[in-house]
């Protein structure tokens, strides 16, 4: 399938791989869980961001700081739920999450393994993994941005500050 592009509507039956964060210790988590992404965020704002993986040095070094640092002005930009997904497994997002200090409240870590959304509707990167891209949904479910990165070693059109210059 094509990439979804900025118009199109969000589409149904989206699962990601999810495990709450509900401690700090990256040694210890809970089971995996499946995240309907389709209906979870029907009526919020959504701002979907795909990494190649967690703790590669691109994503780790400038992709998710950005984010992390810009987490009150995106939420005071009408942004509920910032959601992170690669292709690694959701114990691995994680202890990712917790490793930077993320809450479930804050960030979603999810593992791109149910719905192969990037595959599907986004951008692959290398090999299964995912590429490096960014998408806003709004509350009514319609794609207001979807961007990839032309070049996967550069944070540009799919980092924090792309998409406040969106909001």
């Amino acid at each position: 399938m094509a990439p979804l592009k900025a118009g199109d509507k969000f589409p149904t039956g989206i699962k990601f791989e999810w495990t709450p964060i509900t401690n700090d210790d990256p040694t210890s988590c809970g089971m995996p869980q499946e995240y309907d992404a389709s209906q979870q965020w029907q009526g919020k704002k959504v701002v979907l961001v795909s990494v190649p993986g967690a703790f590669t040095p691109g994503c780790q070094g400038f992709h998710l700081p950005p984010f992390i640092q810009n987490l009150q002005q995106l939420k005071s930009k009408g942004v509920d739920i910032i959601a992170v997904v690669a292709f690694n497994d959701s114990w691995v997002m994680n202890a990712w999450g917790k490793v930077n200090k993320v809450s479930t409240d804050d960030m979603l870590f999810m593992g791109d393994t149910k719905s192969f959304f990037s595959k599907n509707h986004g951008w692959s990167g290398l090999g299964e993994r995912n590429g490096r891209w960014a998408m806003i949904i709004e509350r009514d479910g319609t794609v207001s941005y979807s961007e990839v990165e032309p070049n996967p070693r550069e944070v540009k059109v799919s980092g924090a500050h792309a998409i406040l210059e969106q909001l």
